[in-house]
C-alpha cells in the first residue's frame, strides 16, 4: 500500500518561517508580556505572601519533624489553646490573619543575595600565592600533595580575608607535617615568599601553629607615635618602655595622645628584688631614640628613686636634670664618671651589708638601702675608648657590683649604645642585662643576636625615631614605639612636649651654681661624691661617719694627684664635669662651684 505524501505546508519551511516573522505574532507576543508583567505586578503581594507562608509551613514541618514524639502531645495542646485563646478573644481571628499575613509577607521577601568568596582579581593573587609556596611546601613522593602545580588552593589556604584596597589583609594556610617548622631557616624562607606576594610596605605578624601545622599570616598597623612623655599609671618598680600591640600584652593604660584620651598596651618593664631582669641594654642606630628612651626611663625612676646619669656622647642630652631633687649627678667627663661609678659600687656593697646586718638582727632593711637608685649610662663605650687612649681605668668596670648584685640592693642599671660599638660592650654587661630593646632599622639577624631571638614580624616600610623591639628575659619578642620625650633645652622642640617634660622633672630646689656642703636639700643633705669615695668605707652615702662598710677600692679619683691651690692652701681635684672639690690641708673635702656631684639622700 503506498504512502500518502504529506501536504506541502509540513515539508516546505517558508510559510511556517513567514508566519514566525509577520508583524501580527510579533504584537501578539508583545501583548502576552506586557500583560504577564501587569499581572506580576498586580499580584505581586499574593504572590510574596504564598511564597512566605509556604516557607512558614515549610518550617513548620520541619520542626514538627524534629521533635520528639514524647513532645508531639504537648506540643500540640498547647497549639490548639493558643488557637482556642484566639478565638475567644474579640477580634481575634480577624487580628491573627492579619499576623499570618505580616508572617508571610516578611517571610517571602526577596532578598538581595550576599557576594560570598572572593572576585576574579582576588582569586588570581591567591592562586599566585599558592603556586609560589609549591617549590618550598612540596616533596617528592607524596601521594596525596597540598601543594602541586596546578592544584586546588582551596584546599591549602582555610581562611582569607582582603581589605577595601583589594589587598590580602589575613591569610591562614596549612601545610604538610613534613614541613620542618621547627628550623629558623625554614620559617624564614616561607615568610619570606609570603611578605613578597602579600605586598611589600606594610608589617606582617606570622603565628605559627607547629600543634595543627597551620601558619598565620596578620596585617598590622603602625603603631601610634603621638603619645609624648606624661606620668603614666603604674605602680612602684614599674616602668614603661614604650607601647605595642593590643593583642600582645593583657594590659592597657589610659594615655593622651594629641587631644584625645585613650586605653594603649604598655610594655611594662619591672624592676626591684623580684625582678628576673633587673637591668636593661638598649642598642641602636645614631638618632634611632636610645637616648629619648633613657631620659622617658629617668623621668619615671625620680618619682621613686634617685638617678645617676653617664652621659658618655657629652652632647648634653640630660642638661634638664641637672640641679632637680632626686638626681644624684650627670657626668660627661671621663674623671667624674669614674668617680661616681666608683662611688656607686660602694654604695651598692653598703647597702648589701646593711640589708644582711638588719636581717640578721631580725629587723627591717634601712630606708636608705630601700630607696631606688638607678645608673643610667648612654654610651659608656665612648669613655671606654677616652679611658684606653689615657691609660686610666675603664668605667664599665665599676658596674661590675651593680650589675651582679644590684637587684638585692635595689640598684639598677640602664645601658645604651650604639650597634657599631657594641662589641666594646664588657662582659658584665652583656650577661647581666637581660631586659633588651633594638631601636631603629635593623635586620633579622642583628635582632636576634641582640635579643636572642628573631622577631615574628616584617620589619616597617619607614622606622620613625623610637620605633624597634623589645624582649624582657624569656618573654616573646614585641613591637616597641618609645614614648616621645625629647630634650626641653633643644631648640628644636616642639612647645607641646617641652611643657610635657618640663611637667615631669621635680622642682629646682638646688641652684645650678652649687651650694655649700650641709644644706638641706628637699628633707635630705647634700653629700659630695668624692668624699664618699675617697673616705672609703669610714662615710656613708648620706655623709655620716658609718662604723663599718665595704673596702674601698683605689680609683683614679683617689690617687690622682692635684695642683694646690697658693691662695687658700687647698688642692683643687676634679671630681666631674661641672664641679670642682678643694680638699684643705685638714684633709677635709668641700664643694665650691657646682651641684652636679651632690648625693641627696633621704635624711
Amino acid at each position: 500500500m503506498a504512502r500518502r505524501p504529506l501536504p506541502r505546508i509540513l515539508t516546505n519551511s517558508a510559510p511556517l518561517a513567514r508566519m514566525a516573522h509577520s508583524a501580527s505574532l510579533a504584537r501578539s507576543r508583545e501583548f502576552a508580556r506586557s500583560a504577564a508583567d501587569s499581572a506580576s505586578d498586580v499580584f505581586h503581594p499574593l504572590i510574596t505572601i504564598g511564597r512566605g507562608l509556604r516557607r512558614l509551613g515549610a518550617a513548620g514541618r520541619g520542626r514538627w519533624a524534629g521533635t520528639p514524639k514524647d513532645q508531639r502531645g504537648p506540643l500540640a495542646f498547647f497549639v490548639a489553646a493558643c488557637v482556642l485563646v484566639v478565638w475567644l478573644v474579640p477580634y481575634g481571628p480577624l487580628l491573627a490573619l492579619i499576623g499570618v499575613m505580616g508572617a508571610g509577607a516578611w517571610a517571602g521577601r526577596e532578598r538581595t543575595p550576599v557576594a560570598t568568596g572572593p572576585s576574579e582579581a582576588e582569586t588570581e593573587r591567591l592562586r599566585a600565592l599558592y603556586e609560589a609556596l609549591v617549590p618550598y611546601l612540596s616533596a617528592e613522593g607524596d601521594p596525596s600533595p597540598l601543594y602541586a602545580h596546578g592544584g586546588d588552593w582551596e584546599r591549602a589556604f582555610a581562611e582569607y580575608a582582603f581589605d577595601d584596597s583589594g589587598r590580602l589583609e589575613r591569610l591562614q594556610l596549612k601545610y604538610p607535617a613534613y614541613f620542618t617548622d621547627g628550623e629558623d631557616r625554614s620559617r624564614v624562607r616561607i615568610e619570606q615568599v609570603l611578605y613578597a606576594k602579600a605586598g611589600r610596605g606594610r608589617e606582617y605578624r606570622f603565628t605559627w601553629d607547629e600543634l595543627a601545622n597551620q601558619l598565620t599570616l596578620t596585617v598590622l598597623d603602625a603603631l601610634p607615635t603621638d603619645i609624648a612623655a606624661q606620668r603614666f599609671v603604674t605602680s612602684p618598680g614599674e616602668t614603661v618602655l614604650g607601647f605595642t600591640d593590643p593583642d600582645s600584652v593583657q594590659r592597657t593604660l589610659p594615655v593622651t595622645g594629641g587631644e584625645e584620651t585613650r586605653d594603649a598596651p604598655p610594655v611594662v618593664w619591672r624592676t626591684g628584688q623580684r625582678s628576673t631582669e633587673p637591668h636593661l641594654l638598649v642598642l641602636g642606630q645614631p638618632g634611632t631614640g636610645a637616648t629619648t628612651l633613657l631620659r622617658s626611663i629617668a623621668l619615671q625612676a625620680l618619682q621613686h628613686g634617685d638617678v645617676l646619669v653617664i652621659d658618655g656622647s657629652g652632647t648634653g642630652e640630660y642638661g634638664c636634670l641637672v640641679g632637680r631633687p632626686g638626681v644624684l649627678g650627670v657626668e660627661s667627663g671621663l674623671a667624674g664618671a669614674l668617680a661616681t661609678l666608683e662611688w656607686a659600687s660602694h654604695e651598692t656593697e653598703r647597702r648589701l651589708i646593711a640589708g644582711n646586718r638588719a636581717r640578721q638582727a631580725g629587723g627591717a632593711a634601712p630606708d636608705d638601702t630601700r630607696r631606688p637608685l638607678w645608673i643610667i649610662a648612654d654610651r659608656p663605650t665612648a669613655l671606654s675608648h677616652i679611658a684606653v687612649a689615657e691609660e686610666r681605668d675603664d668605667p664599665q668596670r665599676w658596674l661590675q657590683v651593680p650589675l651582679r648584685h644590684g637587684r638585692a640592693a635595689q640598684v639598677t642599671v640602664v645601658v645604651a649604645d650604639q650597634f657599631e660599638t657594641a662589641e666594646l660592650l664588657s662582659d658584665p654587661v652583656r650577661a647581666h642585662t637581660k631586659a633588651r630593646v633594638v631601636l631603629g632599622p635593623a635586620t633579622a639577624e642583628e635582632v636576634r643576636a641582640v635579643l636572642g631571638a628573631p622577631p615574628h614580624t616584617t620589619p616597617p616600610a619607614q622606622v620613625p625615631p623610637g620605633r624597634g623591639y623589645a624582649r624582657l628575659g624569656n618573654a616573646p619578642v614585641l613591637r616597641l614605639q618609645v614614648p616621645a620625650t625629647p630634650d626641653p633645652l633643644d631648640d628644636a622642640t616642639g612647645q607641646a612636649h617641652r611643657e610635657a617634660v618640663t611637667a615631669l622633672l621635680p622642682e629646682h630646689t638646688v641652684p645650678a651654681d652649687g651650694a655649700g656642703p650641709g644644706e638641706p636639700v628637699s628633707g635630705g643633705r647634700r653629700v659630695d661624691v668624692g668624699k664618699a669615695v675617697a673616705a672609703g668605707p669610714s662615710v656613708r652615702a648620706d655623709g655620716a661617719e658609718a662604723d663599718d662598710g665595704p673596702p674601698a677600692a683605689d680609683g683614679p679619683a683617689a690617687d690622682e694627684a692635684a695642683p694646690e691651690d697658693e691662695e687658700t692652701g687647698s688642692v683643687a681635684e676634679p671630681v666631674g664635669a661641672s664641679a670642682r672639690v678643694r680638699t684643705d690641708k685638714g684633709g677635709e673635702p668641700r664643694v665650691i662651684k657646682g651641684s652636679v656631684e651632690a648625693v641627696r639622700t633621704e635624711g
